[in-house]
């Protein structure tokens, strides 16, 4: 029995080593899918806070920034692919830990559907397919084949995927780029099409528009920020684990945000505030309006950036919700086929399947609702995003809190930075609920049990994991006798670069 135990075959996990700190950042860039966010929130910002939308963009910038400092330093004492998950369960207990790792998983599951109609609606349009892209069955049929595509992809392999990541974030910038020096051009030439206004350097000031406008605008800015942190759930699987992911996930912030504001300052130049207040309310498609405007014959460039930016993410949606759910069933948090690693591909494949098959059945079923149904699902994503979120950057000042007072540096970056990002999302989160809770501020109009129907599908996503969590408890209490504790100073020492 001995020898049949030595000769056991080892266990198979992640892949180690299989993408560098480039492709990390990619994968994290494209998460975000800059320019879907872009051209879904333009127009809706410019409407509360009209030119200053790109000083809205830096103040949003900022708690992201912190809290990817708190990614940053909780992956140098633990390289685990459930992240926000894993680190919770460490510093604060299995409860708060489960509770970040099921809004995680959800805002996947919310948000591959839309996604993946988005790259398909503006692949048709800049093909000239408009029919198709609004005949119903045509266009939810070829966004499910995309979700089923991209999830093979992920399942394939970690280094295929950043393959496939590297190719789209170059064709989506290349996009951007030239849309970005075409609108500014015009402008100062002085052939826009629209009541175009020379940029100026007071845009940036978030607080020119007063404090409710700024608000608002603030919850819309967070969203396009949101999804960065796919490069820290590879963590397992990105080489020099303990310090890569987090870096990339750092400098993605800071990417997204040189993009939004070269290319915000580009949109409110060119069309005006006028125009895309007016406009609002077309979401993503205020990119197709304005596409023809600015590019003429060219268009289809800025579609299709939208297409592969919404394309990409797609893809890399799926990760950090496959990957918390492995986590989560390797401690017994979750039922174990959900651990299963695929031998050949060494990728969380049960898991990854169920994440895009319960993306798929959301997202068919909200669309027999409503379309509007659908895009309130995405606004209930503020709340899961704020939260999660603010729950890991309390959960770094909580696990530290025995070396902050050692360095200037662990006070600011690990402690002080990490609970004002945290303490605005939960400001945030805050705003969130009561604005959701008016029926009239939701995408449908209507009531549903007296509130907004993001607020009830917000409330209801918690509901649902209470109980679940409650439920996996009395099924196998093991995950739960783990017990808090705090970072261990050989540790953090013998991994501080």
């Amino acid at each position: 029995m001995a020898n049949d135990t030595a000769d056991a075959p080892p266990p198979v996990g992640l892949k180690a080593n299989a993408i560098g700190f480039v492709d990390a950042l990619v994968i994290g860039l494209n998460s975000t899918s800059p320019a879907y966010s872009l051209a879904a929130v333009i127009g809706p910002i410019v409407a509360l806070v009209g030119i200053y939308a790109p000083g809205v963009m830096v103040a949003s910038f900022v708690p992201m920034l912190l809290i990817a400092s708190a990614f940053y330093y909780l992956n140098k004492v633990d390289q685990d692919c459930g992240t926000t998950f894993s680190w919770v369960t460490r510093a604060m207990g299995p409860w708060a830990g489960w509770l970040g790792g099921w809004a995680i998983a959800m805002t996947g599951v919310l948000v591959v559907g839309s996604l993946a109609d988005v790259a398909v609606s503006f692949a048709l349009l800049a093909f000239g397919l408009d029919s198709w892209a609004d005949n119903d069955f045509v266009r939810q049929s070829l966004a499910v084949l995309l979700i089923l595509v991209m999830t093979a992809v992920c399942v394939v392999g970690t280094e295929v995927s950043a393959k496939v990541q590297n190719v789209l974030i170059l064709a989506q910038v290349a996009c951007l780029i030239a849309f970005v020096v075409v609108a500014l051009y015009r402008v100062y030439a002085g052939t826009s099409s629209f009541d175009s206004i020379d940029p100026a350097f007071k845009w940036l000031n978030p607080f020119g528009a007063g404090g409710a406008s700024l608000t608002g605008a603030l919850l819309l800015g967070v969203f396009i920020y949101w999804g960065w942190e796919s490069a820290v759930n590879l963590t397992e699987e990105v080489e020099n684990s303990a310090t890569a992911p987090g870096k990339a996930g750092v400098w993605s912030t800071v990417v997204l945000l040189v993009t939004y504001l070269s290319v915000g300052f580009a949109v409110v130049a060119y069309a005006g505030t006028t125009f895309l207040a007016e406009n609002a309310d077309e979401e993503e498609f205020v990119f197709a309006l304005l596409a023809t405007e600015v590019m003429g014959g060219w268009d289809w460039v800025v579609l299709l950036a939208v297409s592969t930016s919404a394309l990409a993410s797609t893809q890399t949606t799926i990760i950090p919700a496959s990957r918390t759910a492995l986590s989560m069933a390797r401690r017994h948090a979750l039922p174990e086929h959900f651990a299963h690693i695929h031998p050949r591909f060494r990728t969380p494949d049960v898991s990854t399947w169920w994440v895009a098959g319960i993306a798929i059945a959301w997202y068919l079923v909200v669309n027999q609702i409503s379309t509007n149904a659908l895009f309130d699902s995405l606004t209930a994503l503020s709340l899961l995003i704020a939260f999660y979120y603010a729950l890991t950057g309390v959960a770094c000042a909580v696990y530290y809190r025995r070396h902050l007072t050692e360095s200037v540096r662990y006070f600011v970056l690990i402690g002080l930075g990490p609970l004002v990002g945290a303490g605005l999302l939960a400001w945030l989160l805050v705003e969130s609920v009561s604005d959701m809770a008016d029926p009239e501020n939701s995408y449908s109009g209507v009531s549903w049990f007296g509130l907004g129907p993001p607020l009830v599908i917000g409330i209801g996503i918690a509901l649902i994991g209470v109980v679940l969590m409650v439920v996996r408890r009395l099924m196998s209490p093991v995950f739960w006798s783990e017990r808090p504790g705090v970072a261990d100073a050989d540790l953090v020492h013998g991994k501080e670069s």
